[in-house]
């Protein structure tokens, strides 16, 4: 009804009534009937417009108005196809037109007898108009009951008085009632109607066409509906009287009266649609239960609200029977035993194999129809009428032992219960029925068997489940989907929520004590020593749900003395799980609530000391442990759901981090460690995230019942205080560990963390510089694991309040300690690989890609750091070039570091910045000596000789400074001239020597630029030069049989750094120790490995493609040495080349020193050679010759000497031969050859 419509003073009828009428007026005429066309298209959420309920027919009738005022208005009306006065047609023809409806009905029967579908249209369009004659006769009939029948009252005597048309009007309510008896006769009973016309139920018309048994159908239950109209509006227009119809009696030989016949025809109506239900219900599965519906179609959903509102309204207004009275009276009698001799006209039995489920099912969905108005829409919150008394007796049956109802059924009747218990009022027997029931049977599973894995009984896993499974039932979402997901406990637990909430509500504390007594009383000590776990879950459960919904503590208290009841003896473990789960459990119920939760914390952390203590103890009894393990890890998840619950953690939640942890962490192992760590961490973010919000003042304005600040900052100092008791001395002295887990890194930085916002709450060995002193132990110490040190760092790094709270203590040394850590965690990124394994597990590849996957994180946070972002901007090095794997990082800040110093120009700078160089390497020997110890894994050793090898080359002019010196001598010591390189006897490990050899060109290049940069102990730098390559150069020498002299480390150190400072003392250096070690002759026999070594020196020359005077002055001497005393093929072909490619880096560069050189040795080599092996040296100035003869030209001075200076020292005079050969030689150099010759013969002596 509008509100613009109502008036206070106006009863709500007569609003209703003019609203109505007003209605009327804007409405076209049209007819009613039933009809689910309107299902077809808005999937029957809504009945069609011209359905009794929503086009206000029933609302009219029940107000006492026209049924339809603008209809029939005209002084004729057609029915039947003939025309009659509208004012008298029902008085003088109401037998005929009767008689009419039948024989249409006859022809709409005979319609459905025929099946040409090629006559579909037609037969549809015939059928509709049977039906409309058919309904607008009904329609008339009402239309003339309410306009025209007036109620007369006359004696015989005064009949004969009457006109014939007065007596026939008399007598027409007496025939009404007769013809509706033979109209109901003749139509029969729904259930009765055979399969071809209900199948009309379940057709889906095509084009909107129906057949005639939908036709037919419909125009049946419109005839239902409408002999029940007619008898109404009878006796409103008579009212306190009866109508008896004289030519009949009713079954039991009673005249038959319009109220006889309205309760006959209300009761068959209603057991049909009963019976019409029960055939539905054979295709419901108990879970399908709310989903699936008792209405054949909506028209047979309309009956059904059209008949509550009229049941009810005649109940209200006459005194008969409510709709649940009907309806709980035909139940009884079709599906209850006989009692006595009494019987209704309905009391056949309706065949159904579950009555009692069935009558749970047709309850539950007419309950929901009271949410249906006069209008046909639904309004939830319409007051409904509830049947409880016939639901009370409906539980009895499914909770008695001798019915046996099973848990699959059950749960479908208190599902339907559930609803009921929504949409009605409150009815505290219900839940006594109940809990007498559930009283017994707590130790039950409650299961389905066919309903797989959630129809088992299952324990909870963690209080959370627990607690959230409570707040479930406490819930007011109720969803279809629960009949799977819960059991008949739950359901019963959902009821007892319900109905609390509503009795409490509307009656105050009294329901509550009422149930309280009734529940508390079942629970003694026997009760509770009997509950076996899941007993325990479903007591748990029941207490939960008390607390959620009233006195909570009262509750909370109760459950605590019950619990005492139990002996520790013999409490199992699982089941002493269970009770610390229900302990959590509750105090999470507390949470919610804001209530303090210290007596229930004391009483479990009490507990839980005991048990760690066992725990500690049992250190070597595995089974002992993983009983015990099971127990304690309820209570790390339960104090890790506290505190994630806790929104201010200002309600005592410190008791539970009690000292029991301080015993726990020593006897955890893998696994039990690492969730206990996770555990700390979530701990501790809580805590500081709660804090930080505190200070900022972020919970005054969410939680109205917040206790005050200052308060509230005392818990979180008690949370801290505790957390450093109990839990940072174990981590402290975990930091060393070899094999630490991830989460220790990670509980480490959440320490750190909470040191810098609640620096006074740390232990005192860590003041008065607590972030401090947590750095050097987890980040700075080289003694702790790479793995943990990594980890650490990457959570702090990027933490700017971190970096100022160092910067305002002073240390702004950290950032290079920083970078120190990263140096050594980069280089020990292979320390804990097996030094001879081959092939990886799983698990370790896994975990080395997870710290890589650490280390570039690190790194990527490294390079963020001012200092070590100023290095790279200054040499403007490419991002790209650093943002790879670390180890190339490493290599490109190295390189950069040493760029830059080489940039400086003033002293002080190049004084800092070396400092600075050796504040970032720190001990970098410590760190590689555990590779060189175990003389593995390949890849650490490789990686150790790469970066320092690095190191040495682009630091060399820092390692040339006197600070880092040492540094320098204790590389090369440690890495390239140990004990057992110089040990003859030993050979290095292949690793180690494979590193040595793919890093050697590194180390050379560096040490020989120092050595030039150097002005303290150069001779040492040269001595340490000359000693490396004097022990690699032969170590690394091919075999002659397959010489590859190209792959020497010290050959490519040579030629990659040829245009490098350096180079050439590198290449001084290298032949000074050729000539003397490798190329030195013990008298006349070859040093070894000669052709190596010449080889070697010959590929040095070529890939140089340049001669220095060192070349000349040292190595030439040798070769020329090995032409002359060694006859080897090879050696002689490699001398000659070497010999050419000398002689031809000397003409390349004429003049200057390396020519004087170069001659000076050739004259030392005539000298020396020619008394004995003139023929070797004629013969090697014969090869000369054709390279350079200027050259030998210029030595003919030199050879003529030597030549007499020979036959002077023989004595014999001329020697011819070797004349002769000399002179074979100068008949090789021109003229100036020719004018010797002949000197030499026209000599006289």
């Amino acid at each position: 009804m509008d509100a613009d419509m109502s008036i206070p003073s106006v009863p709500s009828s007569f609003s209703d009534s003019l609203e109505m009428a007003m209605e009327m007026e804007r409405q076209p005429s049209r007819l009613l009937s039933f009809s689910c066309v309107s299902e077809l298209t808005n999937g029957g959420k809504s009945f069609s417009p011209d359905s009794y309920l929503a086009s206000g027919s029933l609302k009219r009738i029940l107000l006492g108005l026209d049924p339809f005022p603008t209809d029939y208005e005209e002084d004729t009306v057609e029915l039947f196809g003939f025309q009659w006065v509208n004012e008298t047609a029902l008085v003088e023809s109401c037998t005929l037109l009767f008689g009419l409806l039948r024989q249409n009905m006859q022809k709409l029967e005979n319609l459905v007898q025929s099946s040409d579908f090629g006559q579909a249209a037609n037969l549809h369009w015939e059928a509709h108009n049977i039906k409309q004659q058919c309904t607008e006769f009904l329609q008339y009939v009402k239309v003339f009951i309410f306009r025209y029948l007036e109620p007369q009252e006359m004696e015989e005597e005064e009949a004969v008085l009457f006109h014939p048309y007065e007596k026939q009007e008399a007598e027409l309510p007496s025939v009404l009632v007769e013809e509706l008896h033979s109209l109901t006769l003749h139509v029969g009973r729904l259930h009765e109607l055979p399969s071809r016309i209900v199948g009309g139920f379940t057709i889906l018309p095509q084009a909107k066409l129906f057949p005639p048994s939908w036709h037919l159908l419909h125009l049946l239950l419109d005839i239902h509906w409408s002999v029940l109209e007619i008898l109404h509006l009878l006796g409103e227009k008579m009212p306190r009287q009866t109508v008896y119809a004289h030519r009949f009696t009713n079954l039991t030989g009673e005249n038959l009266t319009n109220i006889s016949l309205f309760e006959d025809h209300c009761e068959n109506l209603l057991y049909d649609l009963i019976s019409l239900s029960a055939n539905r219900y054979t295709k419901v599965r108990p879970s399908e239960a709310l989903t699936s519906h008792p209405y054949p179609c909506i028209c047979v959903k309309e009956l059904w609200v059209l008949l509550i509102h009229l049941l009810d309204n005649r109940n209200k207004n006459s005194l008969t029977e409510s709709f649940w009275s009907w309806l709980n009276r035909i139940l009884r009698s079709a599906f209850e035993k006989k009692r006595g001799t009494e019987e209704m006209a309905a009391a056949e039995s309706i065949p159904c194999n579950d009555p009692l489920s069935f009558s749970w099912w047709m309850i539950t969905h007419l309950a929901l129809l009271y949410q249906v108005d006069r209008n046909g829409h639904v309004d939830e919150k319409k007051s409904m009428e509830s049947n409880w008394p016939y639901v009370e007796d409906l539980l009895k049956r499914s909770i008695g032992s001798q019915a046996g109802v099973l848990e699959e059924h059950l749960r479908m009747h208190l599902q339907c219960c559930l609803t009921l218990t929504r949409i009605w009022d409150a009815n505290l027997s219900t839940v006594t029925i109940l809990w007498e029931h559930y009283s017994k049977n707590l130790n039950s599973p409650f299961i389905i068997p066919w309903l797989g894995v959630k129809g088992l009984a299952n324990i909870n896993r963690t209080p959370m489940s627990m607690y959230e499974m409570v707040k479930n039932c406490c819930s007011n979402q109720h969803t279809p989907d629960m009949y799977a997901s819960s059991n008949s406990y739950h359901f019963f637990l959902r009821i007892l929520t319900q109905i609390m909430k509503k009795a409490v509500k509307t009656n105050g504390v009294h329901p509550w004590k009422q149930i309280k007594g009734r529940i508390y009383s079942k629970f003694h000590q026997k009760k509770m020593r009997e509950l076996t776990e899941v007993g325990l879950q479903n007591f748990f459960y029941l207490f939960l749900v008390l607390a959620a919904i009233a006195e909570t503590e009262d509750v909370a208290s109760r459950m605590m003395e019950l619990l005492h009841c139990l002996s520790p003896v013999s409490t199992s473990i699982p089941q002493r799980t269970l009770i610390w789960k229900g302990y959590f459990a509750f105090i999470l119920t507390y949470v919610e609530k804001n209530m303090d939760v210290s007596v229930l914390a004391q009483h479990i952390s009490s507990a839980f000391h005991e048990k760690a203590k066992e725990f500690l103890v049992a250190r070597n009894d595995r089974a002992q442990k993983q009983n015990l393990w099971m127990l304690l890890s309820t209570y790390v998840d339960g104090v890790q759901e506290v505190f994630e619950t806790s929104i201010s953690l200002n309600l005592s939640e410190e008791k539970l981090l009690s000292d029991g942890f301080s015993m726990l962490l020593p006897g955890c192992r893998g696994a039990e460690l690492s969730a206990v760590l996770t555990f700390l961490q979530d701990v501790l973010f809580k805590l500081r995230t709660v804090y930080q919000h505190s200070s900022q003042g972020l919970f005054r304005n969410t939680e109205p019942k917040a206790q005050p600040s200052l308060v509230a900052k005392e818990h979180h100092l008690a949370v801290a205080r505790a957390l450093w008791r109990n839990f940072f001395p174990y981590m402290k002295g975990q930091r060393m560990s070899q094999t630490p887990p991830p989460q220790l890194a990670d509980t480490a930085a959440g320490f750190t963390l909470l040191a810098l916002d609640m620096p006074s709450t740390c232990t005192s060995d860590l003041q008065p510089q607590p972030v401090w002193s947590m750095m050097q132990l987890f980040g700075w110490d080289d003694m702790v694991h790479p793995k943990l040190v990594s980890r650490y760092l990457s959570h702090l790094i990027q933490n700017s309040a971190l970096s100022d709270t160092l910067n305002g203590m002073g240390q702004t040394s950290y950032q290079a300690l920083l970078v120190q850590s990263w140096f050594r965690c980069t280089l020990q990124m292979f320390i804990d690989q097996p030094t001879h394994t081959l092939v990886r597990t799983d698990a370790e590849q896994i975990a080395d890609r997870n710290y890589l996957e650490q280390l570039t994180e690190l790194t990527r946070l490294i390079f963020k750091l001012p200092e070590v972002a100023a290095i790279f901007s200054q040499t403007r090095t490419e991002e790209s070039l650093y943002r790879q794997d670390p180890k190339d990082a490493v290599f490109q800040f190295i390189k950069a570091f040493g760029r830059n110093y080489s940039g400086l120009q003033t002293l002080t700078e190049k004084s800092a910045m070396v400092a600075k160089a050796l504040e970032y390497t720190g001990d970098v020997l410590k760190y590689v000596k555990p590779y060189l110890t175990r003389k593995g894994p390949a890849e650490g050793l490789h990686l150790t000789y790469r970066i320092i090898g690095c190191l040495v080359k682009s630091w060399a002019a820092i390692l040339a400074t006197s600070k880092a010196q040492p540094l320098l001598f204790r590389i090369i010591d440690c890495l390239l001239l140990p004990h057992t390189v110089l040990q003859q006897d030993k050979e290095l490990p292949t690793a180690i020597l494979s590193a040595i050899r793919e890093n050697l060109p590194l180390f050379l290049q560096g040490l020989s630029f120092t050595c030039c940069q150097s002005q303290t102990q150069v001779a040492y730098l040269n001595q340490l030069l000359g000693n490396v390559i004097k022990q690699y150069l032969g170590r690394f020498l091919p075999l002659p049989s397959s010489p590859r002299p190209g792959q020497h480390p010290i050959l490519l150190a040579m030629c990659s750094s040829t245009t490098m400072p350096g180079a050439l003392h590198l290449r001084k250096i290298t032949m000074q120790v050729l000539s003397e070690s490798y190329l030195h002759f013990k008298g006349h026999a070859p040093p070894s490995r000669l052709a190596s070594t010449l080889s070697f020196v010959l590929d040095v020359l070529r890939r140089t493609k340049d001669t220095e005077v060192c070349d000349v002055e040292v190595l030439l001497p040798c070769v020329l040495k090995c032409l002359v005393l060694v006859n080897e093929p090879q050696v002689k072909r490699l001398s000659t080349e070497i010999l050419q490619c000398v002689v031809e880096g000397c003409q390349a560069r004429p003049g200057g020193e390396l020519a004087t050189q170069l001659t000076s040795v050739f004259r030392q080599f005539i000298q020396d050679y020619t008394p004995v092996y003139d023929n070797q040296v004629y013969s090697i100035f014969e090869a000369v010759a054709t390279l350079d003869q200027s050259l030998v030209i210029s030595l003919i001075p030199a050879m003529t000497e030597a030549l007499r200076n020979s036959e002077y020292k023989q004595g014999l005079g001329r020697n011819t031969v070797q004349r002769e050969a000399y002179k074979k030689l100068l008949s090789q150099l021109a003229e100036a050859g020719q004018t010797e010759i002949l000197k030499l013969e026209n000599e006289t002596h």
